[in-house]
């Protein structure tokens, strides 16, 4: 398996390439700006796209959807939760004194449970929200890509249209932290983690916090 983290646009949000050695082909994960430097690594590797995934449509995590679709034919999955999001970057970014370019709509919807698969890759779909309506997470064998719903020591915002602070704990306790303890923990944004190493150490999931 191939793993590449790139940190794209002034926000710095990590975005994945996550490919089988074998054929190639490749799932990009959260392509929120920089999509020529994406494409580059595309190409040096010599990988075929088969998917765009966004774990939500905030503004910072899809706005290279279009330039990297375009490049690689690729289709664009999201939950269909965040589809008016989606629709909504332009006001989003201008919120933050941004700009961001339009996202094409997504081309498949997906749920929690579905599995998306590129060669040997296959990336289960958990539905978490709380951060956004429709943000998910994607679940590999000893990995998990968490997008905005969890960091390392810290959660993903709630105080944005849809947000909510309950369903976002709740969603995480019942679907990421009862994956094994050595799961890494891929974020959107900040280094890495594992979920042993949450469940320890994070102030909004540690029963000893106070924060539950």
């Amino acid at each position: 398996m191939v793993l590449m983290r790139l940190m794209v646009g002034p926000l710095q949000v990590n975005c994945y390439i996550i490919a089988d050695e074998k054929t190639k082909e490749a799932v990009v994960i959260d392509p929120g700006d920089d999509a020529q430097d994406i494409l580059g690594i595309i190409r040096k590797k010599g990988l075929t796209v088969k998917y765009i995934v966004n774990t939500h449509a905030h503004f910072d995590h899809v706005g290279g959807n279009e330039e990297l679709k375009e490049a690689t034919g690729a289709e664009i999955l999201l939950h269909e939760a965040d589809a008016a999001l989606l629709g909504s970057t332009s006001g989003q970014a201008r919120t933050f004194g941004m700009n961001a370019p339009a996202s094409p709509k997504a081309d498949r919807y997906v749920k929690h449970g579905d599995v998306i698969t590129a060669g040997e890759v296959s990336l289960a779909v958990l539905h978490i929200p709380g951060h956004s309506p429709g943000g998910i997470c994607l679940v590999e064998q000893g990995m998990v890509f968490t997008g905005d719903a969890l960091f390392a020591g810290s959660i993903g915002r709630t105080d944005l249209p849809g947000g909510s602070h309950m369903a976002l704990i709740g969603a995480i306790k019942a679907n990421l932290l009862t994956l094994p303890d050595d799961t890494k923990v891929y974020p959107g944004h900040g280094p890495e983690s594992t979920i042993g190493e949450e469940k320890r150490e994070n102030p909004y999931l540690n029963e000893a916090s106070g924060f539950v």
